[in-house]
C-alpha cells in the first residue's frame, strides 16, 4: 500500500499532493481488521458447512418411496438444489431435491394439487415433523431442526425439467444442471469464494430478520450476476458487502439467464421497478451501507450483529 513506486518512475518536480499518500494508522487498522474479519467469516462458514447430507437423502428417500406406493410409478430424486450446490444455510435454504413425478398418477394434477398430495404423504411418514406447502415446494421441518424442501418436477423428452411457476399455477421449463454449471463456473472465476459468499449472504438475510423474502435460488442468481467480470479482492470479507451493493440494483429488474432458471427465481417480484422490487432494493442497500460502515470503522461488534453473534 502507498509508498514510492518502483520501475524507475521519477517524481521530481511533482507537488506533494500528486504523490501517493502514505498509509495512515487508521488505514492500517482497517486493513488489519479485514484480516480479522476474514477469520471471523471463516469460522462462521465452518458452522454453516456442517450438515448431515446423508440424513437429508435418507429422509427424502423415505418420502419418495411412500409417494411411489400411493401414486404408482417411479419417482426419482434429483439433488439439484442446496445438496448439490452446497450453498445451504439454516434459516433460508433453497430447494433440496426435485421429486420427479413423471410416470405417476400425479402428472395430471396442477402444481398446487401435486404439492398438496406430496405434503399429505410426507406428513404420514415423517413422524413429528412439521409439513408446510408453499407456492413451489413442500417444506418438512424435523424435530432436530433440519429443514428439507421438496419440489415436484417432470422430465421432458428433451432432457429439460418442468417445475411449478413462481405463483404455483402452472408448470414451466428449467434446466437445473445448467444453472449449477453456471454457478460453478462463476465460483471458479472468483477463486472459489463465491459459494462461501452466498452462504454468508443467506445467513445475513436470515439472522437480521430482514424480511426481504428472497428465495435461495434468487440469491444465487443475483450472486452470479453481481460477480460477472469481478476483478476485485477474492475474499469473503470484500465480496460480501459487494454482493449487497450490486444486488440492490440488480433486483430492480428480472434477471435474464440463458439457463431459463431466472424465469422462476424472481418472477414472484413482478415487473421491473415494481413496488416489491423497490422495497427489497432499499433493504439490500441498507445492509450494504451498514456493512461499509462496519468495515470502515473496523467494528467487529457491528459485524457480529449481522450474524446474531454475541461479542
Amino acid at each position: 500500500m502507498g509508498g514510492s513506486s518502483g520501475g524507475g518512475m521519477n517524481y521530481r518536480g511533482l507537488s506533494s499532493s500528486a504523490l501517493p499518500a502514505r498509509p495512515s494508522a487508521e488505514d492500517a487498522a482497517v486493513e488489519a481488521f479485514q484480516t480479522e474479519l476474514g477469520a471471523l467469516l471463516g469460522d462462521l462458514l465452518a458452522t454453516y458447512n456442517h450438515r448431515d447430507y446423508a440424513l437429508v437423502e435418507k429422509r427424502v428417500a423415505t418420502i419418495a418411496e411412500a409417494l411411489c406406493g400411493e401414486y404408482s410409478g417411479s419417482m426419482d430424486r434429483l439433488f439439484g438444489g442446496s445438496v448439490a450446490k452446497h450453498t445451504y444455510v439454516d434459516g433460508l435454504s433453497d430447494i433440496d431435491c426435485l421429486i420427479t413425478i413423471d410416470g405417476s398418477n400425479l402428472v395430471d394434477h396442477t402444481p398446487s394439487a401435486a404439492l398438496k398430495k406430496i405434503a399429505e404423504t410426507a406428513g404420514k411418514v415423517s413422524g413429528d415433523a412439521k409439513v408446510t406447502v408453499g407456492r413451489m415446494a413442500v417444506t418438512i421441518t424435523y424435530p432436530d431442526g433440519m429443514e428439507v424442501q421438496l419440489l415436484p418436477a417432470m422430465r421432458q423428452d428433451s432432457g429439460k425439467v418442468v417445475i411449478p411457476t413462481g405463483d404455483g399455477a402452472d408448470w414451466s421449463t428449467v434446466d437445473p444442471q445448467s444453472f449449477r454449471e453456471a454457478l460453478t463456473r462463476r465460483n471458479s472465476e472468483c477463486g472459489g469464494k463465491l459459494v462461501p459468499t452466498i452462504k454468508l449472504a443467506k445467513a445475513v438475510l436470515a439472522s437480521m430478520d430482514a424480511d426481504l423474502g428472497l428465495s435461495g435460488y434468487h440469491v444465487e442468481s443475483l450472486a452470479i450476476e453481481a460477480f460477472r467480470g469481478y476483478d476485485g479482492t477474492k475474499s469473503t470479507a470484500r465480496m460480501l458487502p459487494r454482493f449487497f451493493e450490486r444486488a440492490r440494483t440488480l433486483v430492480l429488474e428480472p434477471i435474464i439467464d440463458s439457463t431459463g432458471q431466472s424465469v422462476h427465481v424472481d418472477a414472484y417480484l413482478g415487473p421491473a421497478d415494481s413496488d416489491e422490487r423497490q422495497r427489497i432494493s432499499l433493504g439490500l442497500g441498507r445492509i450494504a451501507g451498514q456493512m461499509r460502515t462496519a468495515s470502515a470503522v473496523a467494528s467487529r461488534e457491528r459485524w457480529n450483529d449481522f450474524f446474531g453473534l454475541d461479542d
